[in-house]
């Protein structure tokens, strides 16, 4: 697009946020008592024409700081229906008027995704814009060698990363190379562990803090509730909800920010379990509205929105946030005067995963009309609820236009004005386009070769769900990977979620009800490529079946064996015979901190250097290692055979001593017994100094301010780092 063009096109941006009606009429601003009107095509005409005598129209526009501040709230296991504004079909028992309210504000997406069905690939994912199978971060924790469940599992997980790669070139590190200042409030989980390497600071946030706030446990849901009383640690508001830390971590960030262009993480842990509150008030208010005793809530079989507790952690949340969105739109901006923050502020209001429905022994909510939930690529573990608010974004448009949360990358780089960074690879498109232009025109939306974009695509080899999904237009085909033990699990299955024609779009079967797959071969068939394709692309990893198991599967008696191996220098040398399966591939499984509490596995390929043979050079620095055999069949061989003592997978590996590593490649290092562990759960602050206050939040029990004075060994009325070590060592 010509200079020129680009005038014009924001000159029309900025006579829409005119146009508050909505009805492309804007009163004329030389004449506020004619009551004339004029239209989008000739307002340009009227401002080149006028501009010395409506220079005070532009006035403000022109003294807007060029860099926008982004918000991106992320909350945890929300689903699609638990926001009352997405109410269809049963309308939901719970309240969320300030999220409700923001909808009105921005554009709310009907058909917006994560990019996973869990939890920790989906933050990497948002953080890093890599597609979590192209990552190889596809499912919570990780970073384990391959192994069965259990003796009978019949299939077994890939290897998968167990965290972020360190050196990552985040959105974080992108926006700090251009002046921002980052914060980080709430959830990480994007390391093996919640404190395990890499944290928010090594990941280019200035500011962090994990408080679990009022989301610490109770020893006892039904007791124990938030007082009014100042020293509660969760006590109640002038309107009854319980103290959050983690929501005054985010506050605080936003106040002592402000004064430049800043980006908030806030990444609550609502709505995950445990399922519980403080807040006796709206407990009792949610058992009365749903007829449900909260002494016996319903079992995961009863279907519905109907457990109390869960009810009022959804109306906490929609409390927590509202109070971000009022602090931005009464807050004055320093860098804007005359305005406030929310004018010049992106806010990006999303979920991790769909909703988790329930545990074994309880439901926590329903995703229905969409199908399963969390830890299932199917509907309901992937939609989720999407509003994006900010400058010249326009107000109460809904959408149905396909979004994803690899889509944040690229489109917070494109609000800020940014270039994507070289050499870096973004899996999502741009939403900026669609956002300020047309928010129904999914042309808008372009793949990096510039055609629209109308296909995504999930890869779960996890759990009982082995599946991976594709989306194309109305079309969502589902791969089962479990087709060959499970007889009712059909390979492939085939859906028509809607109906397109022209601009409409009627819902037909987004519960994934009716398998088209027989009666759509050619379809199923050319889809099935096209997800084939897409995961080839990204080296993606498979689910192995297990040799091992008592089923009957066929080629399980033709898995090769391995009989030896001999080590020389940094290089090993595996010995192996195949019983009538060829050799696919082979791994190097190995860990850099054997025996740590954070251990960690880490896989690179090995060489089939000929008949009956591996060979590979040992990582420096590694300290166990196991051989992956993967046939043509896709049995995995584990040698030796993989035998977990808890968390620590040494026992059975071979042990190797190789050279030091480079420290700076290694996961965080913590010895066993290690009493700086709950020390820093407790720094929320992070500055090495434990109060009272800090101490008490989470925790229940007696004695807690006499165990807290025992630390404090010079009676200042804090804990140094020191004192606790000293006190606490074994």
């Amino acid at each position: 697009m010509t200079r020129r063009g680009n005038r014009a096109a924001l000159t029309l941006r900025r006579w829409k946020r005119f146009d508050l009606t909505g009805l492309n009429q804007y009163p004329d601003p030389l004449d506020f008592y004619s009551n004339e009107m004029i239209k989008p095509d000739s307002f340009t005409i009227l401002l080149t024409g006028l501009l010395p005598t409506l220079s005070y129209v532009g006035a403000a526009e022109s003294t807007r700081p060029e860099k926008p501040n982004i918000v991106l709230l992320l909350t945890d296991d929300l689903g699609w229906q638990d926001v009352k504004c997405y109410d269809i079909d049963e309308p939901s028992p719970y309240e969320t008027p300030h999220i409700d309210a923001l909808a009105k504000k921005g554009v709310m997406f009907w058909q917006a995704y994560s990019p996973a069905p869990t939890c920790a690939p989906s933050r990497c994912a948002i953080m890093s814009g890599n597609h979590p199978a192209r990552a190889q971060k596809t499912h919570v924790v990780g970073g384990a060698p391959p192994k069965p469940h259990n003796k009978n599992s019949t299939m077994m997980d890939p290897w998968y990363s167990g965290r972020i790669p360190a050196d990552e070139f985040t959105i974080t590190r992108a926006l700090k190379q251009h002046g921002y200042t980052t914060g980080h409030s709430g959830k990480w989980h994007m390391a093996i562990d919640h404190h395990a390497f890499p944290q928010p600071e090594d990941m280019g946030f200035d500011y962090t803090r994990s408080s679990r706030g009022s989301r610490g446990g109770m020893k006892d849901r039904l007791s124990g509730f938030a007082t009014s009383d100042p020293g509660d640690p969760y006590r109640l508001d002038e309107n009854g909800f319980p103290f959050h830390e983690t929501n005054e971590d985010a506050l605080t960030f936003l106040k002592e920010s402000k004064e430049k262009p800043f980006f908030l993480y806030y990444a609550t842990w609502l709505v995950h379990s445990p399922i519980q509150t403080h807040s006796e008030a709206r407990l009792k208010k949610y058992a009365e509205r749903l007829g449900i005793d909260p002494a016996h809530t319903p079992k995961k079989e009863i279907p519905g929105q109907q457990n109390p507790f869960f009810a009022a952690m959804v109306e906490e949340l929609d409390y927590y946030m509202g109070t971000i969105f009022e602090y931005l739109e009464k807050t004055d901006d320093p860098r804007w005067p005359g305005h406030k923050l929310n004018e010049n502020t992106y806010l990006i209001f999303t979920s991790d995963n769909g909703g988790m429905e329930g545990s074994p022994k309880e439901r926590y909510t329903d995703n229905n009309p969409l199908d399963r939930g969390k830890i299932s690529a199917k509907e309901g573990g992937t939609r989720v609820p999407l509003i994006i608010v900010g400058p010249d974004i326009p107000h109460g448009v809904q959408t149905n236009v396909m979004a994803n949360g690899l889509d944040f990358y690229p489109t917070i780089l494109s609000m800020v004005g940014a270039e994507k960074p070289e050499g870096k690879t973004l899996d999502g498109c741009d939403l900026l386009p669609l956002l300020v232009g047309d928010p129904t025109n999914c042309e808008l939306v372009k793949e990096s070769d510039g055609s629209a974009r109308n296909t995504m695509a999930w890869h779960f080899p996890h759990g009982s769900a082995l599946e991976s999904t594709i989306r194309v237009g109305d079309f969502k085909l589902i791969r089962n990977y479990a087709d060959r033990i499970d007889p009712e699990a059909p390979e492939l299955e085939l859906f028509r979620l809607y109906e397109t024609v022209g601009s409409e779009q009627k819902r037909v079967d987004i519960e994934e009800a009716n398998n088209l797959a027989s009666a759509m071969p050619e379809k199923t068939e050319k889809m099935n490529k096209m997800l084939t394709s897409i995961l080839s692309e990204m080296d993606a990893s498979y689910p192995y079946f297990n040799p091992a198991c008592g089923a009957l599967i066929p080629n399980k008696e033709n898995v090769p064996v391995v009989s030896g191996h001999s080590i020389k220098g940094q290089s090993i040398e595996f010995l192996f015979e195949e019983k009538g399966a060829k050799v696919a591939r082979a791994y190097l499984i190995y860990t850099l901190n054997g025996g740590d509490p954070y251990e960690e596995w880490m896989r690179i390929p090995a060489s089939l250097s000929s008949a009956g043979k591996v060979v590979a050079d040992i990582p420096e620095g590694a300290t166990h290692l196991y051989l992956n055999l993967i046939d043509e069949n896709q049995f995995l061989r584990s040698y030796p055979e993989v035998v977990p003592k808890g968390k620590s997978f040494v026992g059975s590996a071979i042990h190797v001593s190789g050279k030091k590593a480079d420290e700076s490649k290694k996961p965080m290092k913590r010895a066993k017994g290690d009493r700086n562990i709950p020390f820093n759960r407790w720094d929320t602050n992070k500055d090495d100094i434990l109060t009272l206050e800090e101490y008490l939040t989470g925790q229940t029990g007696e004695n807690l301010k006499a165990r807290y004075q025992r630390f404090d060994k010079n009676g200042d009325g804090k804990v140094s780092r020191e004192e606790y070590v000293v006190l606490s060592a074994p």
